[in-house]
């Protein structure tokens, strides 16, 4: 079998749910953003990433998410939102959200999952701790959603399709659980 370091990253990255307070270095962040850049696309790379590591807007995202989903038909999210010790950014110091322009000629969401499955990879190969988040856009549907999107300088036509949370990892070692059998089907 062929293993690089490439193949052995894509193995080894696994969502993290506990981060150290720490924030991430600016020259980690740079690096990670620049990789999320580079992600195949349609040929008009219509994605905008948005930073946030504001503590205080970081809790106020949460909430938002939250009331939002209490509203949902979803039980799951339902419980969550309803849980008061959930955090849906469970803590980490640093989130990306991944928008794309909803006037492109071809649909977003694929483009925006390609780069931020390259903003989760790269973070992994120089350490950091990534969670890919769907629970956090809720919070666009929220009574703040509008008012959230103007803060958080999303650019107008635009919309949040995907985000992810970064951080050092609490714990070092993750387990890589085998992959479910029969998963393939070849036909040569």
């Amino acid at each position: 079998m062929i293993i690089n370091e490439t193949l052995k990253i894509i193995k080894q990255r696994r969502s993290i749910r506990s981060f150290k307070d720490e924030q991430i270095q600016e020259e980690e962040l740079q690096a990670v953003l620049e990789a999320g850049l580079y992600a195949p696309n349609a040929g008009d790379q219509a994605w905008h990433f948005t930073v946030i590591q504001n503590k205080e807007l970081l809790d106020r995202l949460n909430l938002a998410a939250k009331e939002a989903a209490k509203q949902m038909d979803m039980e799951h999210l339902r419980e969550l939102a309803n849980n008061e010790k959930f955090d849906c950014l469970y803590g980490a110091p640093t989130l990306i959200i991944v928008s794309g322009n909803e006037h492109a000629p071809v649909p977003l969401e694929a483009d925006c999952a390609a780069a931020t499955q390259n903003l989760l990879l790269a973070a992994e190969s120089i350490g950091l701790g990534t969670c890919w988040i769907f629970f956090v856009l809720l919070a666009f549907y929220s009574l703040q959603g509008s008012e959230l999107r103007k803060e958080l300088k999303i650019p107008e036509g635009y919309r949040p399709y995907s985000s992810a949370v970064l951080g050092y990892k609490k714990v070092a070692v993750v387990n890589v659980p085998d992959r479910k059998p029969n998963l393939i089907t070849y036909i040569r």
